[in-house]
């Protein structure tokens, strides 16, 4: 297994070279695709002369030899010196076993193959790595080196590392945003795909969230710097990309030590064979097609590869546990607010009891008496009332009662806004008609605000959350590909039922609080399900960490929330849930047919071998051949269309920051 901040010279074959020394150097070089090259070329030049029969003072071979196993014979050798118990045995030392056999007998052509197929399929692998950690390069190479900053109505381009949390940034049209923020003034459309994974740019106005690394297209603002450096989500994102790829899977780990007592088998099987048949050449063919390096490959090569491609689409997965226990997973838990929902309460409904007071005039003295507030509902009613051009009146004498509701002089009238029971307390009887209006309100999963004007209440605003778009499509995906859906939520029951109604889940647990949520995924766990936790709050960080697998909104989730998660969307998109059941589902699949080949492949070669039907020579190519299939395959999962609802309407909502 190579050690953290190491790289091997071959995928399979871990070399174990510490520090910049110059051995690692030459061995890099060695390594190298041009000296593959090279390698290859003597090879082939020395099958001509097999071919032809022709003599030659030097077997072109041994070059061969020299540049492809020199990588491998040093990392057998650092792991015996460098390495605690069974880890000393390596892949690297059966194959170095087996160059030193087949030299041994004469065979350098067969020493020279095998190692010169094992560097390719080392090039391949790291090929198919470096493909999916493009990405990741992409990502810090996006951070914008300067901004400019707005300090007493003057402009002064500074070095990206002096932003600082606070500084009101102007970014133009064409500019990258140099730290993350929320829109001051102005307006623009923010192409976010190198973060988010949205083909088209949002929309972006005063108090939206913009990110680090995004660019502005379409317009200039100003912004107000909440994040920066190390924690701006561009950064934080591109840190989840490379904890996943230092992270290995169960499976890696589990043939990591196949790996170790095969060495010993073929050891054994090699002495057998020779007992058996009094045929050194055998022996040495079961010692060529007994590496194990397709085996090894089979799994890092798919994981590698399906992160890559999730982190195309706005997904990060921080591990390879986590893709495969995603796989595995057949209950997806869903919070609902900022998860299924927006997250954000709108106006839905203005409903006025007459007594000459009309809708525009309702929503002009509520928003009017709240426009001092600093309450969620308070501030939307607001926001609705500016956005539909309705007058906002100055008001005096603003009262705030927490939790209950606020009160101010409007218009010269006394203007009370909250709950009935507000009411009721400062002596307003709303009566019968207003009570059956908020409990079909209620029905219908909103929440209300009663207002009374000189103690008579005079009419409702309603506000609900909103559904994404995509959420019952997402369901029913889910459903087709055989994964339960559940709601966990904090919210009252009627409205958990409504909006689970809407989505399409069946299975509502409402009026939970944290504690209460991780122990229900606790007894689904207990009952034998796979559980992924689906969450953006707080107070979803241990429900993620108690689920098998957990899932943030990482564009809106709190830092908590996606600390606390296996994988993150970046853009709150939770349509790219049967994407990533999809991909996780194909990568279990892929992990299963490539051991499944290898191992074919290697028992069968093994056969051949014993039998007397492979030589050194051909054992070589039959099982190196085996490794090249393994990486291939692993490949073309990176470019595999996984998102079957990718021309469905998109979920056309802006992503705004918590």
């Amino acid at each position: 297994m190579v050690q953290k901040g190491t790289k091997a010279c071959t995928s399979c074959c871990d070399c174990g070279v510490r520090g910049d020394t110059g051995s690692k150097k030459v061995i890099k070089i060695l390594s190298s695709l041009p000296m593959t090259a090279v390698s290859g070329l003597f090879l082939a030049v020395s099958l001509v002369l097999i071919l032809t029969d022709t003599h030659s003072p030097a077997d072109p071979a041994w070059a061969a030899i020299i540049i492809s196993g020199t990588p491998l014979v040093y990392s057998a050798f650092r792991r015996l010196i460098f390495e605690n118990g069974v880890r000393k045995i390596s892949s690297a030392l059966l194959i170095t076993i087996a160059l030193c056999a087949s030299i041994a007998i004469g065979e350098t052509f067969a020493a020279a193959e095998v190692a010169f197929i094992m560097a390719i399929g080392g090039i391949l692998e790291d090929r198919t790595v470096e493909r999916a950690k493009k990405g990741v390069r992409d990502l810090f190479s996006l951070a914008p080196a300067q901004g400019r900053r707005m300090r007493g109505g003057r402009e002064e381009m500074i070095p990206a590392g002096e932003i600082a949390v606070g500084d009101v940034l102007r970014v133009f049209s064409g500019e990258m945003i140099p730290a993350d923020g929320e829109i001051i003034s102005g307006e623009t459309s923010v192409d976010q795909s190198a973060l988010t994974g949205e083909s088209m740019p949002v929309d972006k106005t005063v108090g939206d969230g913009v990110y680090c690394g995004t660019i502005s297209r379409f317009g200039s603002v100003d912004m107000t710097v909440t994040r920066t450096g190390q924690d701006t989500s561009l950064n934080k994102m591109a840190m989840m990309v490379r904890e996943a790829e230092e992270d290995q899977a169960p499976k890696q780990r589990i043939v990591d030590r196949w790996a170790a007592w095969l060495v010993p088998t073929a050891l054994i099987i090699a002495v057998v064979t020779y007992f058996a048949f009094g045929d050194i050449t055998r022996a040495v063919t079961v010692l060529v097609v007994f590496c194990p390096c397709a085996l090894v490959l089979a799994t890092p090569t798919s994981i590698v590869a399906a992160i890559g491609q999730a982190t195309k689409h706005g997904v990060i997965i921080k591990s390879g546990a986590a893709l495969e226990r995603m796989g595995k997973a057949d209950t997806i838990a869903f919070d609902k607010t900022g998860t299924l929902t927006y997250g954000r309460p709108a106006v839905t409904d203005i409903i006025s009891f007459g007594a000459g007071i009309s809708d525009e005039r309702l929503l002009s003295l509520i928003a009017s008496a709240e426009a001092h507030s600093e309450h969620p509902l308070g501030k939307a009613v607001t926001a609705h009332a500016r956005e539909k051009g309705i007058a906002i009146i100055p008001a005096y004498g603003f009262k705030m009662t927490a939790g209950r509701g606020v009160r101010a002089v409007v218009d010269g009238m006394d203007i009370l806004c909250g709950s009935l029971a507000y009411l009721t307390e400062n002596g307003i009887v709303p009566g019968g008609y207003a009570e059956n209006v908020l409990e079909g309100l209620r029905d219908q999963g909103k929440v209300a605000i009663a207002a009374a004007a000189d103690g008579r209440c005079i009419g409702i605003a309603a506000l609900s959350d909103t559904l994404r778009g995509s959420a019952r499509e997402t369901v029913n995906e889910l459903a087709e590909l055989g994964t339960k859906t559940v709601l966990l939520t904090g919210d009252h029951r009627r409205t958990a039922e409504y909006f689970a109604g809407k989505a399409g889940i069946t299975d509502i647990q409402a009026e939970l609080l944290p504690d209460r949520k991780a122990e229900r995924i606790k007894e689904m766990q207990s009952g034998g399900r796979v559980v992924c936790m689906v969450g953006d709050g707080v107070n979803d960080a241990p429900s993620l960490k108690t689920a098998d697998v957990g899932v943030a909104m990482g564009g809106i989730g709190s830092d908590i929330t996606v600390d606390a998660a296996d994988i993150a969307l970046m853009g709150d998109d939770i349509s790219k849930l049967p994407y990533l059941k999809r991909l996780s589902n194909a990568t279990i699949r892929l992990i299963h047919v490539n051991i499944t080949i290898s191992m074919i492949i290697n028992f069968a070669a093994i056969a051949m071998s014993i039998l007397g039907y492979l030589n050194p020579v051909t054992g070589a190519l039959v099982h190196n051949a085996g490794s090249v299939l393994v990486v291939m395959n692993a490949s073309m999962l990176y470019y595999r269309n996984f998102d079957h609802a990718k021309d469905r309407k998109k979920d056309g909502a802006k992503v705004t920051s918590a």
